[in-house]
């Protein structure tokens, strides 16, 4: 990647150009459509000179608008046609702003000098329009992170001058288009660098004519699509190439013998295909260092003799292949070798460790025939033998022969302070000062590196954000990097803070120059990191409202002599309505100023960006909380749908006096909890509200409701087979990520269908965390609590002990599995589902002779694939003692081999919508929010607890 090339394209888009004229009349009407058709504009785009004014993200050069640059300051509505009107506009950047919506109008392909078109992490849809190939002046195109649908237009190959071309995390189909007689398509892109496709659903064969000896491609990314046939030797001709990634797709085939011409190559995944013949030979690749070759269907081999002389090697993953024989010994001696996976495989002999190197993090050779283990000294760091014939015995691989422990992770320390308690919202930066950060994950797409716990990566690249914004003169005191994991796509996330240096928070300005520098790749970090995006965590509280400096302030300033004599006259009744003005901002600020703390255990919740609304805004955007706007009701209350001021759609739960949340506690521990994760199968907090004797609390709103209201199909709703689980799938995902990633860990206490809703295309998100509780600082000991949860999903091993760990998830989740199949209440007739499945259950028989216990939903005449092993995971998750139940991790790996075998690619987004149902019965009342929703023949159970 040629960063100066960056640095004078940021510089460019970033500019502040003087003005020699007044704004253009057609910009400016083109700027007011702009502002009518946009909710939450900047605060200073007033006046009729948008140049002269100085217009948040309007940049202009004699009086005309160049650059348009709005990332990252909540904009809504959509893109209008009107965009058209800026004849001379050359970058148009507004990337993370999620409620900007609908699609891009073909009129965009007359901005013939457009040079730079960003929209990352929006929620644009439709059809990319084929006019794009009409802007030859475009050399960055990242569109990735939207919903955009149907075939990449064959007319971008027309871009002969594109750089950059970033099409990922959508939801494009159909083939990879090229050339073809009068049509074009990529193969055109001879001076593109950079090929990023992956995590949509392409289709089809990699045409050969894709790749070619004049290009100058440096990244092919095209993993998690549905791509088949044989990887086409012409790739071997891009000798440029230092990425390649076509892992998680349908390939088949041999891999191409010339592959070992790519000698630039760093990272190769080609991991989770069908693919055939010999394992490549990857000799002479001699600055490799990330390789996944997982399962494939590659022939019987031995250790190839490669993976001990490639010198870069820092990742081997070779997981669920026929590789065999015995491990060479010089491969643990590799200066660079930091993880090595090869479980599942046919390795055996002896495994020798008697050299091995300092860098050297973790070895997997689960579930091999490895008979005899010799290591000189102790191995300290991660080594798994289990399930190999060695830890049959006892001795020296003892300690080996268990799954395995968390490795270390890196996180930003302090730098020579002590850190400072902050007021509420705010956080300490490694300099010790409290603010408002700007917030958001970084994923790098390919690094070619695995330890997560090396610092002089993280310190270089933080040393790298800090060089990039100073670049710019951004007002940045410090970065701080934290919560690295390696998500299902082998994304290395990493969760980014950047502190202000001036202010406590940043403003409009600011926060859009430091998106820009994420957007435009303009960080230069260590060469293994590689390409990456940027998803921002938005937050009120990090921006500042005084976005920029005013005319009216300026000219203020400049008769500010005139005004002195008025100034000193009423500054006494100045100064007292500011006091009243601070007083007011406070309370806002702070809503739990007034906590009780007797009923709230001694402590105010601790919030990370969420926001407080006032009790009249909530009443207003309800109708009054009228039945009309009523969803749903529970013992806690009642549930009721609102839009608010910023016009998202929200499910806004009210608690009634005397509810469960009544004492406070359960109310404040929801807030913290959901305040502090982030995932997409978790639903989002937006909001609460605590004022007026009232405990509400406001939610994203999910429209498809309960996973048991839809189970008993008033919703209109069929859950399918595949469907089903998909829902399994993303609600254990949730759960994974509250066990093992959040900071610190959760363990929810009340899982149960009621607690799992679905959102328009039926993804699974796991609320209410009112009972929920954090696992002591080492992540793994039993938590000694008072027992609550709901009867028929609740751990008999925490009811008898009362010692909760994450196993009593596992536990309950095992319950809901058996609902997706039964669609039966856990506890009905006096009769407890895991007992009648356990009785009913003969694995000589089809379907384990479940057939009168199925849900006839799911046999209607359809096969279920993978069903024994869902039955089989099911009931490991609900075995009596905790110590042999799976964790969470392993139930999501293990439904994802369960979707593999039923024909599902576990890592694509559900493609179903509720809007292919009809809805329920007409007169029937629909309230998916309410736990009462059900129609399960025979009483129903209550909780222990209030449902919530």
């Amino acid at each position: 990647m040629d960063h100066s090339i960056h640095a004078c394209l940021l510089l460019v888009i970033l500019q502040i150009t003087s003005i020699a004229a007044v704004t253009n009349t057609v910009d400016v009407s083109a700027l007011n459509a702009l502002k009518h058709a946009w909710q939450n504009t900047p605060t200073n785009w007033v006046g009729s000179d948008p140049c002269g004014d100085g217009w948040v993200g309007i940049n202009c050069s004699d009086s005309r608008v160049i650059s348009i640059t709005l990332s990252s300051i909540g904009l809504n509505g959509q893109l209008s046609g009107d965009i058209q009107y800026f004849s001379e506009l050359q970058t148009l950047d507004l990337s993370y702003n999620k409620d900007l919506t609908g699609s891009i109008p073909p009129a965009i392909g007359n901005l013939t000098k457009l040079a730079n078109l960003t929209l990352i992490g929006c929620s644009f849809s439709g059809q990319i329009p084929d006019t794009i190939g009409s802007l030859q002046e475009l050399t960055f195109l990242a569109l990735n992170s939207n919903s955009f649908s149907g075939k990449i237009p064959s007319s971008i190959g027309n871009l002969s001058k594109l750089y950059w071309l970033d099409l990922a995390d959508n939801k494009l189909t159909g083939p990879i288009p090229v050339s073809n007689g009068s049509t074009p398509g990529l193969d055109m892109l001879v001076k593109t660098v950079h090929f990023h496709f992956g995590m949509n659903q392409l289709s089809g064969t990699i045409p050969p004519q894709l790749f070619s000896s004049n290009m100058v491609l440096i990244h092919s990314l095209f993993d998690s699509n549905q791509l088949t046939g044989s990887i086409p030797s012409t790739l071997g001709l891009v000798k440029t190439l230092k990425a390649i990634r076509f892992d998680r797709n349908l390939l088949s085939g041999t891999v191409p013998s010339n592959l070992n011409n790519l000698t630039n190559l760093s990272v190769l995944h080609l991991s989770n295909n069908h693919l055939t013949g010999p394992m490549p030979n990857l000799t002479g690749m001699n600055v490799l260092s990330y390789v996944d070759l997982s399962n494939n269907s590659f022939d019987a081999t031995d250790v190839p003799s490669w993976i001990s002389t490639s010198g870069s090697l820092t990742t081997l993953v070779m997981e669920d292949t026929q590789i065999q024989g015995a491990i060479p010994p010089a491969l643990f001696s590799n200066p660079q070798l930091q993880t090595l996976r090869l479980k599942n495989s046919r390795l055996n002999g002896t495994l020798n460790i008697t050299d091995f190197s300092v860098q050297l993090q973790l070895i997997d050779l689960q579930n091999n025939s490895i008979q005899n283990f010799v290591e000189s000294g102790v191995y300290h760091n991660e080594l798994i033998l289990l399930g190999n014939p060695v830890c049959e015995g006892t001795g020296a691989t003892a300690s080996y022969c268990k799954s395995g422990q968390s490795m270390s992770s890196y996180s930003t320390s302090s730098v020579n302070c002590v850190p400072v308690p902050c007021p509420s919202g705010q956080s300490t930066s490694p300099n010790c000062k409290c603010s408002y950060p700007l917030m958001g994950t970084l994923f790098f797409i390919s690094p070619s590196f695995s330890d997560l716990g090396n610092s002089s990566y993280y310190e270089a690249l933080e040393g790298s954000l800090m060089k990039s914004f100073g670049t710019l003169q951004l007002p940045v005191d410090s970065v701080s990097l934290s919560k690295l994991n390696w998500d299902s796509n082998d994304y290395l996330e990493i969760w980014l803070e950047v502190f202000p240096s001036a202010d406590d928070r940043f403003n409009q300005s600011v926060i859009i120059g430091i998106s820009s520098v994420l957007s435009y790749q303009f960080i230069e970090p260590p060469p293994h990191f590689g390409p990456h995006h940027y998803l921002p965590y938005c937050s009120d509280s990090s921006v500042n409202s005084m976005s920029s400096v005013s005319l009216g302030i300026i000219i203020g300033a400049a008769i500010g002599g005139f005004l002195v004599l008025l100034v000193l006259t009423s500054a006494g009744f100045y100064a007292y309505r500011q006091r009243r003005r601070a007083d007011r901002v406070i309370n806002q600020n702070n809503p739990f100023a007034s906590w009780d703390r007797s009923q709230s255990r001694g402590r105010i919740p601790q919030l990370k960006g969420v926001r407080w609304f006032s009790f009249e805004e909530l009443k207003k955007c309800t109708g009054g909380f009228s039945e009309d706007s009523e969803i749903g009701a529970g013992g806690f209350g009642k549930v009721y749908r609102g839009t608010v001021a910023s016009g998202q759609q929200v499910a806004i739960k009210r608690a009634q006096q005397g509810s469960m949340q009544g004492s406070g506690h359960e109310f404040k521990t929801e807030i913290e909890m959901l305040s502090r994760v982030h995932h997409k199968n978790l639903v989002c907090l937006v909001g609460f509200c605590f004022e007026q004797g009232e405990q509400i609390l406001v939610y994203e709103y999910i429209p498809n409701g309960t996973l048991m209201g839809n189970l008993s199909g008033k919703s209109g709703i069929l859950l399918d087979w595949m469907r089903r689980l998909q829902v399994a799938v993303g609600s254990a995902r949730g759960l994974a990520y509250l066990h093992e990633l959040a900071d610190p860990p959760v363990i929810h206490r009340d899982v149960k269908s009621t607690n799992i809703l679905l959102d328009e295309r039926l993804n699974a998100k796991v609320s209410d965390f009112g009972l929920s509780k954090l696992m002591n600082d080492n992540g793994k000991s039993y938590v000694t609590t008072q027992v609550k949860g709901t009867l028929g999903y609740m751990d008999p091993e925490y009811f008898m002990t009362h010692q909760l760990t994450e196993k009593s998830d596992v536990y309950s989740f095992g319950i809901v599995m058996l609902e997706l199949i039964t669609a039966r209440k856990p506890i009905e007739r006096g009769t407890y589902i895991v007992r009648v499945v356990r009785v009913a259950m003969d694995k000589t028989r089809d379907l384990y002779g479940l057939h009168e216990l199925i849900d006839p939903v799911i046999l209607s005449g359809k096969t279920l694939e993978g069903f024994e092993k869902f039955v089989d995971l099911a009931m490991n998750c609900v075995q009596e003692l905790a110590a042999n139940r799976p964790t969470m991790s392993e139930v999501v790996k293990e439904i994802e081999s369960i979707m593999e075998l039923a024909g599902l690619n576990p890592n694509a987004e559900s493609t179903s919508t509720s809007g292919t149902y009809e809805g329920p019965s007409k007169g029937t009342l629909y309230r998916p929010y309410s736990n009462e929703f059900c129609d399960y023949s025979g009483d129903y159970l209550p909780s222990i607890v209030q449902p919530h």
